[in-house]
């Protein structure tokens, strides 16, 4: 029977001693995007990085594991028994402490603006992942603020090609943190939230951050001046 196993090595990242997913000759090896999958600890969750940012520990032979794959460690097994997305956290949401930084993951900051509820609406999405970093304005009509918020967030995660990937959504509104992390029923809007949490539930470890509103913090304030803007201007702009 073939053998379906990975290697992995100790490499060092961020001062911390992890092990790098790499080949019989211990190289390291990129994955889509060039980033390496690595982990903590055996078993744990996988992260990913750019090669770089890793440093060889002298002396270090890989590591052959049969019979497991990189990516599907004990939380993929729980995604594929309960049909849910793997998130992270109480419910799937974390505070701000808890996002894993661009190095990690994919970083959405998310966020809708009206003028008026209902009224003029738009979105903005900023997003982050290693050294790449992409912006989308975008108007939505007459709407109301709620579905700016959600339609933000989706737009944010079909900028994400592989559902793989690692994820951190951030968003300041508390409607689609329930939506999303909380378990709530979806009154309203029913539609928009279906196709949200279809496109929601592909991704295998995604996390959802709540961020608090006009307190500063950069990545979201960059996100609402987008949304903002997108009203301004009545048009779609994505960069």
């Amino acid at each position: 029977m073939a053998d379906d196993g990975v290697s992995w090595v100790a490499v060092r990242f961020r001062g911390q001693e992890v092990e790098a997913r790499c080949g019989a000759d211990g190289a390291l090896l990129a994955g889509p995007g060039g980033f390496v999958e690595f982990r903590y600890k055996p078993d744990g969750k996988s992260y990913k990085s750019r090669p770089e940012s890793f440093e060889r520990v002298a002396g270090a032979a890989p590591k052959r594991e049969a019979g497991a794959r990189a990516s599907t460690p004990a939380a993929a097994k729980k995604k594929a028994a309960t049909g849910r997305s793997r998130v992270t956290g109480k419910g799937g949401v974390v505070d701000l402490a808890g996002r894993r930084g661009p190095e990690v993951a994919v970083q959405l900051w998310t966020d809708g603006a009206c003028s008026g509820n209902p009224g003029p609406a738009g979105l903005g999405v900023y997003y982050e992942y290693g050294d790449e970093r992409r912006e989308l304005s975008e108007y939505l009509g007459v709407a109301t603020n709620n579905i700016a918020e959600l339609s933000a967030i989706l737009r944010g995660l079909e900028l994400v090609g592989e559902p793989s990937t690692p994820v951190d959504v951030m968003t300041d509104s508390e409607y689609c943190i329930g939506l999303l992390g909380l378990g709530w029923k979806a009154k309203a809007n029913q539609e928009l939230v279906h196709a949200l949490r279809e496109r929601y539930d592909r991704f295998t470890d995604l996390q959802l951050v709540k961020v608090k509103g006009h307190a500063g913090v950069p990545g979201n304030e960059r996100a609402d001046a987008l949304a903002r803007e997108a009203i301004e201007t009545r048009r779609t702009r994505a960069g």
